[in-house]
């Protein structure tokens, strides 16, 4: 929505505070789940799909979700699930609220060719009841710590000489953890908890058949209508109670995807959250430049705000973070105080390796894309560099400004002027002397300022009237 310039000109503050506080009320206000377009007296069934990495904004999706289905009537959620896995911190809050529904959570890793993979595998185990389509796999939980380097390979020879390297105690501890998260969360639902520890030490995996018959998984079904003829008279555990599943003549009702899941998955994508930041970074620089505009301001800090709020929400790596602002600052101080490229050189370089570091986790999905960073790299670079060019041109420009312009204007006298009297320039009354007498009401010429006194000196035409 576009907003009038002058308005923002005439009250910046009020306009400022007025957007900032409805993004706010925007941000912390719980939005409607996407609930049926019909509702319906009787018990349905809620189909959610889940697709793509596991983050916040899948996080969100599926709590709330839950929250409106306890008070809808709804006879159980069917969550169809493909992910390559994602941020533990989200899978957590996943589980935890599965484990406190009170309406039974089917995930069904659905349609054919999809996967269940290291998150999506905790997620499976934590469901009241777990089932594949068809050419699906699960497993590859091996939890990967965020931050945690990559061990370097033996070099080629003496790979048969070395032993393999041992685990840290920090990888055990993540290690150990997730076992035991895993086992726990199988052995509540009557699962194989020694693959389930395999699928975390070893990131083994299972297709459909095979995790069926290794008791991972209940229901192996071709389509949602195969499963729920499957599950028809099933029992369940919810809160330590046996509840009887009968799907079977139920509606389905397929819940749309709503504006906060869309805002969430946009905001949450690291390359959009980068970009987010710098384009505040550079609205507020713009509006210190020019105080008044309110437009950059406006639009910079609601670019700020909203990419700290998705920052707080992604794996962030805190010293990458602080080597961005770092490198922003250096460049900033390179245009108010050129140092001849030392500051700005200096804060590239803090900015590239701040920008590199910024995502603390191994997810691809949610690591930002090199050749973003290399372009606002280059792009501040450039900018670094035109401020520099334009700083060292200054210097050699003459003074433009200021008291230095009145040397060379001429004056007018008021009365007589030799040891002191006064003159006019520019309308202004202005102490004056000269080392000759000059009459009043004569052209003289500023030769010098000493303080607020003029020196004066009379004009060519009245030193040699004779060169008239």
């Amino acid at each position: 929505m576009a907003v009038p310039s002058g308005v923002l000109s005439n009250q910046p503050p009020l306009a400022l505070w007025s957007l900032l506080l409805c993004l706010l009320l925007s941000l912390s206000s719980h939005a409607q789940t996407p609930t049926p377009a019909t509702t319906s007296e009787t018990h349905v069934i809620w189909q959610l799909k889940l697709q793509g990495v596991i983050g916040p904004a899948s996080s969100d999706l599926l709590i709330r979700t839950i929250d409106e289905a306890e008070q809808a009537p709804v006879h159980l959620l069917l969550v169809t699930l493909d992910t390559p896995g994602g941020l533990m911190s989200s899978m957590r809050a996943m589980i935890h609220r599965i484990l406190a529904s009170r309406v039974p959570v089917v995930i069904y890793v659905h349609p054919k060719g999809a996967r269940a993979a290291s998150a999506g595998t905790y997620l499976l185990y934590a469901s009241h009841l777990a089932a594949m389509s068809p050419a699906t796999n699960l497993g590859a939980a091996t939890p990967i710590q965020m931050g945690m380097p990559a061990r370097p390979g033996a070099p080629p020879g003496e790979k048969d000489n070395r032993t393999a390297p041992q685990p840290s105690a920090l990888e055990k501890k993540v290690i150990n953890d997730a076992v035991a998260h895993i086992r726990g969360l199988a052995e509540l639902y009557g699962r194989n908890a020694d693959w389930a520890e395999q699928a975390v030490r070893e990131g083994v995996s299972l297709d459909a058949h095979a995790a069926l018959a290794q008791s991972v998984v209940e229901v192996v079904a071709n389509d949602v209508a195969d499963l729920l003829s499957q599950i028809e008279g099933r029992s369940v555990q919810l809160h330590n109670q046996s509840v009887i599943l009968h799907p079977a003549g139920l509606e389905i009702v397929v819940l749309e995807l709503d504006w906060r899941y869309e805002f969430l998955s946009t905001i949450t994508n690291p390359n959009v959250a980068y970009i987010l930041m710098l384009i505040g970074f550079y609205g507020l620089l713009l509006e210190f430049y020019n105080p008044g505009v309110g437009l950059p301001g406006v639009v910079g800090a609601i670019s700020l705000l909203t990419a700290l709020y998705a920052l707080q929400l992604l794996p962030i790596n805190y010293a990458g973070l602080a080597l961005i602002l770092l490198g922003l600052g250096l460049m900033m101080a390179e245009a108010f105080s050129p140092s001849f490229g030392i500051l700005g050189l200096g804060g590239l370089v803090a900015f590239v390796l701040g920008s590199i570091l910024l995502m603390d986790t191994e997810v691809p999905d949610f690591q930002i894309a090199l050749p973003l960073v290399a372009a606002f790299s280059l792009l501040s670079g450039l900018v670094c560099i035109l401020l520099l060019t334009m700083a060292l041109k200054s210097r050699h420009t003459p003074v433009a400004s200021g008291v230095a312009m009145l040397i060379g204007e001429t004056a007018m006298t008021i009365g007589p002027v030799h040891t002191q009297g006064k003159v006019q320039l520019h309308g202004e009354i202005w102490f004056a002397r000269s080392s000759t007498p000059i009459a009043p009401h004569q052209p003289v010429i500023v030769s010098k300022i000493d303080g607020l006194i003029l020196d004066v000196s009379p004009t060519l035409a009245r030193a040699h009237p004779e060169e008239r």
